[in-house]
């Protein structure tokens, strides 16, 4: 009886496609090369003698032949990365790789490790920076501290841990500040407005909250990155829209200023893992992020 299988490097180039919807993506994943990751799909459509993916717009769909495939390699890999990652867990308590926004992590969790060190000495974790929201099965990662709101993905299991509050914060050397500070919310239209590509809608959902009009901001610079963004406003280049939890510090020690406060949002903060995982150690940080959100 045969037991063909396809060539597994290339299974695994297909399947990391067919789960992110782009070859850049799963090449990153993978560490590999665009190109290989594209050589290993050609070869499966030619051994297959059909084609797995068409264009569809600026990305990719899956063929019948490729959703079949896909239904087949994610029931097989699934499992298998299951099991690799409770085997590698126990026989030597690898630590919890947490994935997070980079802003997140310079400005609120690294100032706090040495506490949860402390508190949670038998915590050992791995932080991963990573401005985009993982996939559903959150390759790569054991949980994900997130700024986000529902619905969540299925497969996930979902610590909420604080609601979102966003304001308006600026620099002591922004030239004219001293009369922001008694000036009514309406002042923010008049100022370069600084935001970020990872959260432009940002300064609308203030606004809006402030029964504003949204369209009457004026943008000025973009950043890529929300760390970025608040050492500009810390500069003085503008106005910045942001969590509150991550100026906190930088408002108590006179950096940066928030004359017109904060507003909740839909969003919230989560602490989110797989389903498949079921980690205990994920309550236990879940547990101790609430409380120093609370703090």
């Amino acid at each position: 009886m045969s037991r063909d299988l396809p060539p597994l490097n290339a299974l695994r180039a297909f399947e990391a496609v067919a789960r992110l919807d782009s070859v850049s993506r799963a090449a990153d994943e993978l560490h590999v090369t665009h190109g290989a990751v594209s050589r290993h799909l050609r070869a499966l459509e030619e051994t297959l003698g059909t084609t797995l993916f068409v264009r569809q717009g600026r990305g990719l769909a899956l063929t019948s032949a490729g959703r079949r495939l896909h239904e087949a390699a994610e029931a097989a890999f699934e499992p298998l990365r299951g099991a690799w990652a409770e085997l590698r867990r126990k026989p030597q308590q690898a630590p919890l790789v947490l994935g997070c926004p980079g802003s997140v992590l310079a400005r609120w969790m690294i100032p706090r490790l040495e506490r949860l060190q402390r508190e949670l000495p038998d915590l050992k974790l791995h932080l991963s920076a990573s401005e985009t929201v993982p996939d559903a099965q959150m390759s790569g990662l054991d949980a994900a501290l997130l700024i986000a709101q529902a619905p969540w993905p299925p497969e996930w299991q979902v610590h909420e841990l604080a609601p979102e509050r966003i304001g308006p914060v600026l620099g002591p050397r922004l030239e004219g500040h001293e009369r922001l500070l008694s000036a009514p919310a309406t002042a923010l239209v008049d100022l370069p407005l600084l935001h970020t590509t990872s959260r432009p809608q940002a300064g609308r959902d203030w606004a809006e909250r402030m029964g504003l009009d949204p369209t009457a901001l004026r943008l000025g610079t973009g950043f890529e990155h929300l760390y970025y963004l608040l050492e500009a406003a810390q500069a003085g280049l503008g106005v910045a829209i942001t969590p509150e939890p991550l100026v906190a510090e930088d408002i108590e020690a006179g950096r940066l200023l928030a004359p017109w406060g904060f507003v909740a949002t839909q969003g919230c903060w989560a602490l989110c893992a797989p389903r498949r995982n079921n980690d205990p150690r994920v309550g236990r940080l879940a547990k101790w992020l609430r409380a120093e959100l609370a703090a």
